[in-house]
């Protein structure tokens, strides 16, 4: 098994739309939202106004959203234009799947996003003499199963063969070099 060494190249992390990869994508964009509300008091008598200028933040929500684009293929076996576009006519949600690309056949590596999402919009951009392209973008529809802090604990194992290995929560072997 070969071992990851040094900057992530962006074509070595995947995007699944359902249970297919997204189609011919050329690139995509995960976006991790907090919203917040402010909370301001008015100060005790006595102490100076100024006390008051300092808000309090407090987290209120979570979202994410994510964004691909991709080439126009004929004979698209992958989820392209046409079947995401399928998916947003159905109005509902759909699995989504952020991986890293495995090395060999035998690697098992762990999603870092996996969960419901809503295709809240799908472009086709055609300009004369060029390539077609397609954008889509999605919102989290619920809790995510796995994200950023969720899902992603590793502990290290001993394989049936004797490998030493990490391993998910969720079961799933990530790798055997890193151990």
């Amino acid at each position: 098994m070969a071992t990851r060494k040094g900057y992530i190249n962006g074509s070595d992390l995947l995007l699944n739309i359902g249970d297919k990869a997204v189609g011919h994508c050329t690139s995509h964009k995960i976006t991790y939202n907090i919203e917040t509300k402010e909370r301001a008091v008015k100060p005790l008598e006595g102490e100076p106004r100024s006390t008051n200028l300092w808000k309090e933040k407090v987290v209120v929500g979570l979202s994410i959203s994510v964004s691909a684009e991709g080439l126009r293929f004929y004979k698209e076996a992958e989820s392209g234009f046409e079947e995401i576009g399928a998916n947003w006519g159905k109005g509902q949600a759909v699995r989504l799947t952020a991986y890293p690309r495995r090395l060999s056949a035998n690697d098992k590596l762990a999603p870092y996003l996996e969960g419901n999402f809503v295709i809240t919009s799908i472009e086709e951009d055609s300009p004369a003499q060029d390539d077609a392209t397609y954008s889509v973008s999605l919102e989290n529809s619920g809790m995510p199963d796995t994200y950023m802090g969720r899902g992603l604990t590793y502990r290290p194992i001993t394989t049936d063969d004797g490998k030493k290995a990490l391993v998910t929560d969720g079961g799933t072997i990530v790798t055997t070099d890193l151990v």
